[in-house]
């Protein structure tokens, strides 16, 4: 999987819960903050096309494992690969990790959608070419070696 952003975020206090395990809903505010960071990393902040162009990019679906505990003061490393274009949506993968040591994984999906309609959109060409082009190439299929054999 190709990984097309990476950042890292520090567990505050605030982060976690009284035992100084990261709380959930704080790593999905930390997740929304990463993804926000990625649209501005690729041109599209949020900022300007909420206000400005308005449309965005609501999560329709987010599926999320959790493989070991972060504490206060750790240091994750989110990385970000996009799995599908479709005509109005994107499907992600993220991996967070705290230094070699997997911690959690999402699978999410974003639509664009018209804010002022509440209504789904395609994605503006200039949108989609750019994440088509941050996937990985795709995977050649199984098929024999075709080079041209030798002749004597």
């Amino acid at each position: 999987m190709t990984v097309c952003y990476t950042t890292d975020r520090m567990l505050h206090f605030g982060d976690c819960d009284i035992s100084g395990t990261a709380y959930y809903p704080a790593y999905l505010n930390i997740l929304n903050g990463v993804v926000e960071e990625f649209w501005a990393h690729i041109g599209w902040p949020w900022h300007e096309i909420i206000w400005n162009e308005r449309w965005g990019t609501p999560t329709v679906h987010l599926s999320c494992d959790f493989s070991k505990p972060s504490f206060f003061g750790d240091r994750l490393t989110f990385r970000i690969s996009i799995l599908k274009v479709g005509k109005s949506s994107v499907r992600l993968h993220h991996t967070i990790h705290c230094g070699e040591e997997h911690r959690w994984s999402v699978e999410q999906v974003l639509a664009a959608s018209w804010l002022d309609k509440h209504t789904s959109m395609p994605w503006p060409p200039e949108v989609k070419a750019k994440l088509e082009s941050l996937m990985a190439p795709p995977e050649p299929a199984d098929r024999p070696d075709r080079r041209p054999v030798a002749r004597p």
